[in-house]
């Protein structure tokens, strides 16, 4: 890690991003704890974070403030003060999750001048229960595997500096959705499809690994898409199911498949939300949002691309 030193008053504030699962972590042994039962592999983002600021403080007691768009909420426990700042929309399918634990993580372990090596830091950050925090805590192309016990592993597969994809968001819907991730993982095990899912895993991570390395952008779509496509079946196929997709995700999926058949390559993946990450190469990326803000339903284009992974920051939020 490195730091950025702003006093013991101050405390220590840093800021993480959200990332996008390329083959998606769906399907916990252990929800609670964000223990994932297989594989999974995802890009970083540069401009979906959170940033977060802890104070450490003698006396008990600590106030957590969580601002967003849609107001504050404030929680208690012990040893230092928190607050927390997001970019983009919560708790709607984004990774914000993710964002906010690596921050924090980061954050804390400054305050508290701490080191740890990044298979330690990405358990810290998923302890709180969000699996996809462990991917966040670094940057570019990130492989993350289950391990043995409560440790997991964390691999970067290629810098960000390795590859200029793009993330073009266009957001269905920005509000919180009604069945979080972490009851979507209890469930995953309900769907008759499951099983079929954890088979193809290990050659579709492969499939991953060798277009990143060629950099190849048709072929880690035909695999995000894939991917897409089976996280949502078996959210659906669960029991209950879980629908997350709304009107404007399945106008905007068309609408990616209408590029393509115009000769743009753009390729479509969601996390459990309504809301269709496009990935695509620089020079594409304008005619994408351009056609992305179009699609009738969308209310928000956020333009996104491949990062570096946390950063220190001088600035305080407390």
């Amino acid at each position: 890690m490195s730091r950025v030193s702003t006093g013991p008053a101050l405390g220590a504030t840093w800021a993480a991003p959200a990332n996008i699962a390329l083959v998606k972590y769906w399907g916990s042994r252990n929800p609670d704890a964000g223990l994932p039962l297989s594989p999974s592999l995802s890009m970083t983002l540069r401009h979906c974070v959170a940033t977060c600021t802890v104070r450490p403080r003698a006396a008990a007691g600590v106030q957590v403030f969580q601002r967003r768009r849609r107001g504050q909420r404030a929680g208690h426990g012990g040893g230092a003060e928190v607050a927390v700042e997001v970019t983009f929309p919560v708790a709607a399918g984004l990774a914000s999750s993710a964002a906010i634990f690596a921050a924090v993580t980061c954050a804390a372990i400054d305050a508290f001048d701490l080191e740890l090596h990044d298979d330690a830091l990405a358990d810290l950050a998923r302890a709180g229960g969000s699996g996809s925090a462990a991917r966040s805590v670094a940057g570019g192309f990130v492989e993350w595997r289950p391990g043995t016990g409560d440790e997991t592993e964390l691999e970067v597969i290629a810098p960000a500096s390795h590859w200029e994809v793009r993330d073009v968001i266009a957001i269905a819907d920005p509000c919180p959705k009604r069945v979080s991730s972490r009851e979507g993982h209890r469930r995953a095990f309900s769907s008759p499809y499951f099983d079929r899912r954890l088979a193809l895993l290990d050659e579709r991570i492969a499939r991953v690994r060798d277009a990143i390395r060629r950099r190849d952008i048709d072929a880690l779509g035909a695999v995000a898409e894939e991917e897409a496509v089976d996280l949502h079946l078996i959210a659906m196929s669960s029991r209950p199911p879980i629908r997350y997709w709304r009107p404007a995700t399945v106008a905007i999926l068309e609408e990616v498949e209408a590029m393509r058949h115009d000769g743009v390559s753009a390729w479509s993946t969601l996390d459990a939300g309504p809301n269709v990450h496009v990935l695509c190469e620089p020079g594409a990326e304008p005619e994408v949002a351009r056609r992305l803000a179009g699609v009738p339903g969308v209310q928000r284009i956020i333009r996104d691309r491949v990062g570096e992974g946390p950063v220190a920051s001088a600035r305080t939020l407390l």
